[in-house]
């Protein structure tokens, strides 16, 4: 029996880039707004964030978007973060704080999904090996290794577990070498399966299309998870959250509501 409660989308920023970053091959020159989400989930045993998004602080100060959001690595810029996106206003409004999130679920390490750390200090962290290894490679330059190099709760994980029951963490690698979905069994209707960047978009997931970015060139990796949750959501009856799609995004239930 599932032990969560309710779940929030949480819109943390916004981004305008190139759709072949989200689509392998597909979409060059056309830009698209992407929405950049964080999940809070409620249980009966806690609350969990699945992603904490940027960390405002390297958008809003002038000398840090410089340094991090440098034009020849990043040709579109820095993501749209504003002050009242931020996570802990978000929980502000819940009348919750920061002290209240029990755990944070990492799908993976990249900037626009791990950077609001800073702003859940006190949370257990998991995340998987795989993907800290990776992180700390110098290999990508979507991760910036001060996100995840604090004084934060690890929990280093391997392969897929429950977190609580009606929450499991699934691998989906691929996008990068340990990036994990996560399953949420809500007390009402079809089980979501929360992709992360394994489907930035539905047409990732309608036309089985890898994301534009893959850890190594791993398309095969990322095409293989992206079957595997379309399988399981199947063979579940599950719903499939894609996580960049701002159409879909706006079919969702907005903050401050839930889906239960």
């Amino acid at each position: 029996m599932t032990q969560v409660l309710k779940m929030w989308p949480l819109l943390t920023a916004t981004h305008h880039y190139d759709k072949s970053m989200s689509t392998r091959h597909r979409g060059q020159g056309q830009v698209i707004e992407a929405p950049i989400l964080a999940y809070l989930i409620e249980t009966k045993h806690g609350r969990i964030l699945y992603d904490v998004g940027c960390d405002y602080g390297k958008i809003a100060d002038q000398r840090q978007r410089a340094r991090y959001y440098d034009s020849k690595t990043f040709g579109f810029g820095a993501p749209n973060m504003q002050e009242g996106q931020r996570l802990y206003h978000h929980l502000e409004r819940l009348g919750l704080t920061s002290a209240d999130v029990d755990l944070v679920f990492l799908g993976h390490l990249h900037f626009d999904h791990a950077g609001g750390l800073c702003e859940v200090c006190g949370a257990e962290v998991h995340v998987q090996s795989d993907e800290l290894e990776a992180a700390n490679s110098g290999l990508d330059p979507a991760y910036f290794p001060d996100d995840f190099s604090g004084d934060y709760r690890w929990k280093v994980m391997s392969g897929e577990y429950d977190l609580v029951p009606g929450v499991r963490a699934l691998s989906s690698p691929g996008h990068t070498a340990g990036h994990m979905s996560l399953w949420v069994e809500l007390p009402h209707g079809a089980p979501v399966i929360l992709c992360g960047d394994a489907a930035d978009l539905e047409e990732n997931l309608r036309d089985e299309i890898a994301p534009g970015i893959c850890w190594q060139d791993s398309e095969e990796q990322a095409l293989a998870s992206i079957r595997k949750l379309k399988h399981l959501a199947e063979q579940e009856k599950a719903q499939l959250w894609p996580n960049h799609d701002i159409a879909f995004w706006q079919t969702l239930r907005q903050f401050p509501d839930f889906h239960d």
